[in-house]
């Protein structure tokens, strides 16, 4: 991840921080309660924020509404965000049913998949046939795609993408694929990633027991 994808990443979570805050009915936020919310220094939060002329001032802080309006602009929330589910397996039809996606304004608004037997062109979120997918991208104007294809699949579904609006992938799919500077790619490994948890957990007992030792 490069250094602005961090930062982006950084604004989003402090936008969801002040989004709990004010529905807890606050109306300032510091640098410091948004530092101590998302682990990092007030000095980051106030130079995360002056990258992009958000101020506030230090005895009055930052207006919650103001600065989430901003950040809402900024980072795209206030335009329609609408994905595609490509491959209809358990975790891509899991995908299709999260929850989560609305309460953050997000919208699985179709899956492809090339078994004809898992095809519902009808259903509430229809599932369309592989070969339908770049006409619908670009009728829709898709620009985010959820890659759940086998590993076999996944950079021929990417170069067919590449070619269409989609602009950025959220691969499941277990093989790294590369981002470039005009198409984002974000390589979600499940299983490794309970690995290293697995790893973790296991170092930071092994460093216990050696003090206790």
């Amino acid at each position: 991840m490069n250094a602005n994808q961090e930062v982006i990443r950084r604004l989003s979570k402090y936008r969801n921080i002040m989004r709990k805050m004010r529905a807890l009915g606050l109306i300032k936020v510091f640098s410091d309660n948004l530092g101590d919310a998302l682990g990092v220094s007030p000095s980051l939060v106030r130079k995360d924020f002056s990258m992009f002329n958000l101020t506030g001032n230090k005895r009055g802080g930052y207006q919650i509404d103001d600065l989430v309006s901003k950040l809402n602009v900024l980072l795209g929330k206030d335009k329609k965000q609408t994905i595609i589910v490509i491959g209809c397996g358990k975790l891509g039809r899991a995908l299709m049913n999260h929850n989560g996606f609305p309460r953050v304004g997000i919208r699985v608004v179709a899956a492809f998949d090339s078994d004809p037997e898992v095809l519902a062109p009808d259903s509430a979120i229809p599932i369309l046939h592989i070969k339908e997918m770049q006409q619908f991208i670009e009728e829709n104007q898709i620009r985010v795609a959820a890659l759940t294809v086998p590993e076999a699949a996944a950079q021929a579904m990417v170069d067919i993408l590449k070619k269409t609006s989609v602009k950025g992938i959220i691969n499941f799919a277990p093989v790294v694929l590369k981002s470039s500077e005009d198409f984002l790619i974000h390589n979600i490994n499940i299983e490794q990633e309970i690995e290293n948890l697995f790893y973790n957990i296991h170092f930071s007992e092994t460093q216990t027991r050696k003090m206790n030792a």
